[in-house]
């Protein structure tokens, strides 16, 4: 049996709420705690400039679902995720095949989006919606 190298964690591409509520969300994050955000369409909130993650973005519950299975409705199926977390690593198609050997059912597999980001993700065991990308934008140059 061939074995699959273990994936590393290179570092938190994004973090955020999945957001139900985007009036009281952007009360608390940009009134209360006077976090600047770039606003796209849909309503993502993201930046790229508060320390301790490369994004933090309040991310649509229509968005993500859009993302994860192209409707606007979160399957009923599948647990609602409070939060979203990504982890880039070198290889997201060879962390999939891991994940999937480890028994995780991934929503996304191995998708080129179209800002140049490969993701997979997966809901966690604490209800996260977790991401493995490579994400070229947020790599140092070497």
């Amino acid at each position: 049996m061939k074995e699959i190298p273990k994936t590393t964690a290179l570092f938190i591409a994004g973090f955020g709420p999945i957001v139900t509520d985007a009036q009281a969300s952007r009360e608390l994050y940009s009134r209360a705690l006077d976090i600047s955000f770039k606003e796209e369409k849909g309503g993502y909130l993201h930046t790229e400039s508060l320390k301790g993650a490369n994004t933090f973005a309040l991310w649509p519950l229509s968005q993500a679902a859009q993302s994860c299975f192209g409707t606007d409705s979160w399957p009923d199926d599948v647990p609602v995720p409070q939060a979203w977390l990504e982890f880039d690593v070198d290889n997201v198609k060879a962390a999939t095949t891991e994940l999937e050997s480890q028994g995780y059912r991934m929503l996304v597999s191995n998708r080129n989006e179209p800002w140049g980001q490969i993701v997979s993700r997966f809901i966690g065991p604490e209800g996260l919606l977790i991401g493995i990308t490579f994400t070229p934008s947020m790599r140092e140059e070497k």
